[in-house]
């Protein structure tokens, strides 16, 4: 199952609360070359080359049905292309990510890589989601460790790769980074009931199980899902907490 733009933007004012938080850290200059490292469906993409003047900015996504919802996003200073995060080429004053290096293995080779893609006196500004203690998180694991989705599964399930916000730090600063900035912050969301909570996940994190399981299972999969969830929030509204981790480091040879 590919990426669905039309379900991500379902949620699309709760994902991009981030953005002004993640953009107050950027060191703004003109004319600078910039990379947006997951750029979506190129809303927050445009939104940097609109308040990084005489900037050229890329933005770099592995998703087709994303790539082309974003051609829609497109103005002068503004591309896209499709490519993986991990194979980053080229040296660029910003290296941006929004929500989306958390889908990356081995944080502690791609942080020191990703900053080895920075010129002199270039940045590094990535917010990625930490919620994965959450049980929106930790039931769909529970899920996949059930008959028949454990066997369609192969048994896999996908553990978060994030790490805790010091370990960050501690890999900006061997990496060469100064005036470093670390923090988790919780970002809170009112929504009707559990079965929301179920849609959300649906446009994000249940995407991988929905791509490896039988096509006929991926619907009784999401409905034992909504029964786990139903189970902790049997009534809405549903106080959904979601925590996310800012990082940012200036790079100077």
């Amino acid at each position: 199952m590919p990426w669905d733009p039309g379900q991500y933007d379902k949620f699309q004012e709760e994902r991009f609360a981030p953005f002004e938080e993640l953009f107050a850290l950027i060191k703004v200059r003109e004319a600078m070359s910039v990379v947006d490292l997951g750029s979506g469906t190129g809303e927050l993409t445009r939104r940097l080359v609109e308040r990084l003047p005489g900037s050229r900015v890329l933005g770099l996504e592995n998703s087709p049905q994303m790539l082309e919802r974003a051609e829609e996003h497109r103005i002068p200073g503004l591309t896209f292309a499709l490519g993986e995060i991990a194979e980053l080429n080229g040296q660029w004053d910003l290296v941006f990510s929004h929500a989306a290096i958390h889908w990356l293995d081995n944080h502690p080779l791609l942080i020191p890589r990703l900053m080895s893609h920075l010129c002199d006196d270039g940045q590094l500004v990535v917010q990625l989601p930490s919620n994965h203690r959450h049980p929106s998180h930790t039931l769909i694991i529970a899920t996949a460790g059930e008959e028949p989705f454990r066997t369609a599964l192969d048994g896999w399930v996908r553990y978060s790769t994030v790490l805790e916000i010091d370990r960050y730090a501690e890999l900006l600063h061997e990496a060469g980074g100064q005036e470093i900035t670390v923090f988790e912050k919780v970002f809170t969301h009112l929504l009707s009931d559990a079965d929301t909570l179920a849609e959300w996940t649906s446009g994000t994190t249940l995407i991988p199980y929905f791509e490896r399981l039988p096509h006929e299972l991926n619907a009784r999969f999401l409905d034992r899902y909504r029964e786990k969830l139903r189970t902790l929030w049997p009534q809405g509204p549903v106080f959904y907490t979601f925590r996310r981790i800012f990082l940012a480091a200036t790079r100077r040879n």
